[in-house]
């Protein structure tokens, strides 16, 4: 398989082209042929225009690609390697949907011939790709796993809006269903990722890594939130306390914020719906999803209780919330905390506006029913810097003294700003 894909007398598909299956198309599609699918023909089109409806990608990431992109199930026929990388998010309730990764494997079911390899990248809890994925693709291919076709897990490592960790130079963790499937898995991602494989001993155990990765940066970051609302009681600032303690050598940086995204947000239900599952009740997990999930509240409930001290009412105050993506520098609003911001406001009668130069406005309004704003008004009782975009970076207290009120309000919520305000009304987490 390995040197047929070398020497371009088979195929490599993607299922799946958003922010994870794109780039990792694009790279095989370098050294090999590549058929890219997805089932939006829009998002298809797009793409072969040389554009990335994620927005990660310059036009120039498309080009010297034998790549073919499509929505139709007859082109993936062609194909003997499958990598699936659909979405895996929660519903809800924050039960893991899994629609989408058993949707795949029914249309792998359909175009699986013997010999082929189909590999996943979806986060997903252990024992989902054997458990859930595997009886759906023999089903309805009607072919064995181990005697007719090989399967394996590799866990997607891309981040989005970051340009330095890309998919070449991160260690690639690959599993397999048995040690042949196993080899010839890792040297086909070694086509690609230059810092090498890391090889485990399982499926299940690689399926694990991942969903660890995530839920070890969640509990961690919940630490540094619980911590930022027991030193507001205390009137110190989180940040100065962080910087000081960062001296220390094992010190490990974490910071607090609003926890979004389809990573980091998400993983963790994955992982604590298994263990009940097994019987199992996670206690510090789940404790720190609790805390992390509430942030977006905390934060609004603060700043209407500083409005109310300033004598206002509440019903006449405006509000600008500058960034609604779930991270900086990217265009991505899946699980954006900072609508958490958004409704809790809105209860309380306060009227909002937000701004995002990366985000869709069209998206925005279709997700979450809010409208974003390129025209900001200058008699703001509040700001919120809610996600630090680099477009953001440049602002400096004259500018928000420009667009707020006398008496108005600045919050910071990743405390960039802390050096740079000295005359306006400010807190940060």
């Amino acid at each position: 398989m390995y040197q047929e894909l070398l020497n371009k007398e088979k195929k490599l598909a993607l299922i799946g082209l958003g922010y994870v299956g794109l780039p990792i198309a694009l790279e095989f599609a370098r050294k090999i042929s590549v058929i890219g699918f997805d089932i939006n023909p829009k998002r298809v089109e797009m793409m072969k225009q040389d554009i990335d409806p994620s927005c990660e990608l310059e036009k120039e990431a498309f080009e010297g690609c034998d790549i073919q992109f499509t929505s139709n199930l007859d082109d993936l026929k062609e194909a003997s390697f499958f990598i699936v990388a659909v979405p895996t998010p929660v519903d809800s309730h924050n039960v893991p949907d899994l629609k989408p990764v058993l949707s795949a494997s029914t249309t792998i079911g359909k175009v699986l011939k013997k010999g082929d390899y189909v590999v996943f990248e979806s986060t997903v809890y252990p024992g989902c790709t054997e458990d859930d994925c595997l009886p759906v693709i023999e089903q309805i291919s009607g072919l064995k796993m181990g005697v007719d076709f090989k399967l394996g897990y590799s866990p997607e490592r891309i981040n989005p809006g970051d340009k330095e960790h890309t998919l070449a130079k991160i260690t690639k963790v690959v599993s397999g269903c048995d040690a042949e499937s196993l080899d010839t898995i890792a040297k086909v991602y070694e086509i690609v990722v230059k810092a090498g494989t890391h090889r485990a001993s399982s499926i299940k155990v690689a399926e694990a890594a991942k969903i660890i990765e995530n839920t070890q940066r969640d509990v961690n970051i919940a630490l540094m939130n619980e911590l930022s609302c027991i030193f507001d009681k205390m009137g110190i600032n989180t940040y100065e306390v962080l910087e000081a303690a960062g001296t220390k050598w094992n010190f490990l940086k974490f910071f607090p914020g609003l926890v979004g995204g389809h990573c980091i947000g998400v993983d963790p239900y994955y992982l604590t719906y298994k263990a009940e599952e097994l019987g199992y009740k996670s206690e510090v997990i789940l404790a720190g999803r609790r805390i992390n999930d509430d942030m977006g509240a905390r934060i609004a409930k603060k700043l209407v209780q500083q409005l109310i001290q300033l004598n206002k009412t509440i019903a006449h105050t405006k509000v600008l919330v500058m960034g609604a993506t779930f991270k900086e520098n990217v265009s991505d609003i899946r699980n954006s905390k900072v609508v958490d911001v958004i409704k809790a406001l809105k209860e309380y009668h306060v009227h909002v506006e937000v701004t995002d130069p990366y985000a869709d406005s069209e998206e925005f309004q279709h997700e979450y029913g809010e409208t974003l704003t390129t025209e900001l008004a200058k008699d703001y009782d509040a700001v919120i810097v809610a996600v630090n975009h680099d477009k953001f970076a440049g602002l400096d207290e004259a500018y928000f003294k420009s667009i707020l009120k006398p008496d108005g309000i600045l919050v910071d919520v990743k405390g960039d700003l802390r050096r740079k305000i000295k005359g306006i009304k400010y807190w940060s987490l």
